[in-house]
């Protein structure tokens, strides 16, 4: 299985949907735990890197300015 590339600043795409509706996420802290920030009503959440990796489905913009697929 290929290990999915993501770096900080990346708005990435969720496997289920935020409360507020929407499914986009932005990368705000990196390290163990990953923090990620709703790109719909802006609350934050502090999730462990492997359920991360796991609900994350792609990155849809990536900081540097490619998307990566």
């Amino acid at each position: 299985m290929e290990r999915k590339v993501f770096g900080l600043g990346d708005i990435v795409l969720m496997k289920k949907p935020h409360p507020c509706g929407t499914n986009e996420m932005e990368i705000i802290r990196m390290g163990m735990d990953i923090r990620i920030k709703c790109t719909g009503c802006h609350h934050s959440v502090l999730i462990p890197r492997a359920k991360f990796e796991k609900n994350m489905k792609k990155v849809l913009r990536s900081a540097a300015g490619e998307t990566k697929e």
